[in-house]
């Protein structure tokens, strides 16, 4: 009788640890981070086909989207539709493309993680040569492999609720395992400071 005791109590602090762990990664999975992998190739070469990147969902609890920042965003067209971008113009930025080129508030945006010129699609949003003033509320984002990315220069700006959250960290493949860096950003992001 007293072996039994003895293994239920043992089954039941195992399930208990279960539960605690379960629960503490849903929570974390819906309010803190979230895993996405990369598809596609419009993020290359910062981020390849089949990258797993790790998205804060709480960053911008504690600040607004900046220049640089990479971030997941739901499909303005299908929210089942998840998009990885980066964004190139905040609220009241104007964002032109011109001769190939990018500027931001009349200034030649310098990017060096991309190493191909930036089109304009035909029949997309963005015209040669014409700013756009981002409003209140949205960014502008574009892909770093230009010429294989769908984004703003085709469907125009993506409001604040549709951004899940900022990318952060790229766990798999090992070999580029590290954190995600703003091109941008001198000051250590909060969450390096953590570490």
């Amino acid at each position: 009788m007293e072996v039994a005791k003895k293994i239920i109590n043992f089954v039941m602090d195992i399930l208990e640890t279960v539960v605690f762990v379960g629960s503490l990664f849903i929570v974390i999975y819906l309010f803190v981070l979230q895993p996405n992998q990369v598809k596609g190739a419009s993020m290359d070469p910062t981020f390849e086909n089949g990258d797993y990147i790790l998205t804060s969902k709480i960053a911008y609890r504690f600040g607004s989207p900046q220049k640089g920042d990479v971030v997941v965003f739901s499909s303005l067209k299908n929210k089942d539709i998840d998009f990885i971008k980066r964004i190139v113009g905040i609220p009241g930025d104007r964002v032109m493309v011109k001769e190939s080129k990018v500027f931001v508030n009349d200034v030649l945006y310098d990017e060096e993680y991309i190493n191909v010129d930036t089109a304009i699609f035909e029949g997309g949003f963005m015209e040669e040569g014409i700013d756009f003033e981002v409003p209140d509320g949205y960014v502008f984002v574009f892909g770093d492999n230009r010429p294989r990315s769908s984004d703003s220069r085709e469907f125009g700006p993506i409001p604040f609720e549709n951004i899940i959250g900022k990318v952060i960290y790229r766990y798999f493949p090992p070999q580029k395992m590290g954190w995600v860096k703003n091109p941008f950003q001198t000051l250590v992001p909060f969450y390096l400071s953590l570490r």
